[in-house]
């Protein structure tokens, strides 16, 4: 192995989410003398408590990396059973229709960004509460822009979400593009789960009707209960079904949701869902609910000069694909690969973009593949029996990327 690429060089982090923590761990190892990490808000991040599932082999690549860690709080996964709404069925479950591997671990989101921000090595400079205003090359180099004034480093990595001024830098005229529908999100404490022993922990719900599915699964409580559970839903809507939402931010809890709005989900379960997960879904309280707008992209390029992109500043793809945490990780870990094998940072990031934009490329257009066939264009779900889900779903994820595929 040659000298890092880094080596000598000052390098800015912009976000300091999942992606930022990961990126400014990549940069450390990389070699960098001087990391700076950039936080618009001003407090900790890991109070957010939805979930993030990860497959296990991608989870086995992380970890070998030293990107995730066996001794943080998950549930296993394996199995997912597809039920619809049946009103001869008396399984308050509805009736299963198929079932099939699922084998992922849930994290608690919280617990994930506590995880990373503690690998964060010392000697990372964090800046919380400092807005990333603007970024512009100079030089060789590039100028981070806040409240504050400008400083210049070596490389600027842009992990700064869908509205990246990294990438608006680098790339102005992509923009992200809306789904066109919305994820409606909750949990809320285990405790509160009626009539728990019906549903087994290792199971994942899919629970589909026109217009759309709902996905349930357990995930650990959180940072401050490192032995609990929470149960985690999401539920896809097209327009047609008459829950929508007009776009917003997907960074962030959508605080302008009122009791008309959980109202509303309250009688679209009972219309569209089997009487358990109906229940399930009322059970979470106004506060424990969130609408992440949801839209696709991706970057011509991961790397263009001094500025370079990361997790969802670079690629956006829709949740449908179960990778999206593991996409940012999975940048991070390509990218610190790519920095210590040669002492050529231009060669390093032309090898990061090589390897990590037809991955990005490759999960929008899954994405986009799975909204026409579970939300936008749904089959006739009450039809299908095990062979036909089965079916349906390789016909779906026809380039058997859901998950996300394996690192190189």
């Amino acid at each position: 192995m040659t000298e890092q690429g880094l080596r000598g060089r000052r390098v800015a982090v912009v976000g300091g989410s999942i992606a930022g923590c990961a990126a400014a761990l990549a940069a450390r190892r990389a070699g960098a003398d001087e990391v700076t990490l950039y936080e618009r808000a001003p407090g900790r991040l890991g109070e957010r408590g939805m979930g993030v599932a990860v497959h296990d082999a991608r989870y086995a690549e992380l970890a070998a990396a030293g990107y995730l860690d066996a001794a943080m709080p998950w549930v296993q996964l394996d199995h997912r059973n597809w039920y619809v709404r049946d009103a001869s069925c008396p399984d308050p479950l509805g009736r299963r229709i198929a079932r099939m591997r699922f084998p992922f671990r849930t994290y608690n989101w919280g617990s994930l960004w506590h995880e990373l921000r503690a690998r964060t090595p010392a000697g990372t400079e964090i800046r919380s509460g400092a807005p990333v205003t603007g970024v512009a090359r100079a030089g060789h180099g590039a100028e981070v822009r806040t409240a504050a004034g400008g400083e210049r480093y070596d490389l600027v990595v842009g992990a700064d979400g869908h509205r990246s001024v990294v990438r608006a830098a680098a790339f102005a005229k992509v923009e992200p593009r809306f789904a066109g529908y919305p994820a409606w999100r909750g949990a809320f404490p285990a405790e509160r789960l009626p009539r728990a022993g019906l549903w087994p922990e290792s199971e994942c719900a899919y629970v589909v009707f026109p217009g759309g599915h709902l996905i349930v699964y357990r995930i650990p409580a959180g940072p401050a209960d490192p032995k609990g559970h929470r149960v985690n839903w999401v539920l896809y809507t097209a327009p047609s079904t008459g829950l929508t939402r007009t776009p917003g931010d997907p960074d962030a809890h959508d605080d302008t949701l009122d009791d008309a709005h959980r109202d509303r989900l309250a009688r679209f379960a009972d219309t569209h869902l089997p009487p358990y997960w109906a229940t399930l879904l009322k059970t979470t309280a106004r506060t424990e609910l969130a609408v992440q707008t949801l839209y696709d992209f991706t970057a011509p390029r991961y790397a263009a000069g001094p500025l370079l992109l990361l997790g969802d500043a670079a690629t956006v793809a829709r949740p449908h694909t179960g990778a999206g945490a593991v996409k940012a990780l999975q940048d991070a870990s390509a990218l610190e690969r790519a920095l210590t094998g040669t002492a050529d940072l231009g060669a390093a990031l032309d090898a990061y973009d090589g390897e990590r934009a037809p991955a990005g490329r490759t999960l929008v257009e899954l994405g986009r593949r799975l909204g026409d066939a579970l939300v936008a264009r749904t089959p006739d779900w009450a039809a299908l029996d095990q062979r036909g889900l089965e079916e349906f779903w390789q016909r779906a994820d026809g380039s058997g990327a859901f998950g996300g595929r394996r690192l190189r």
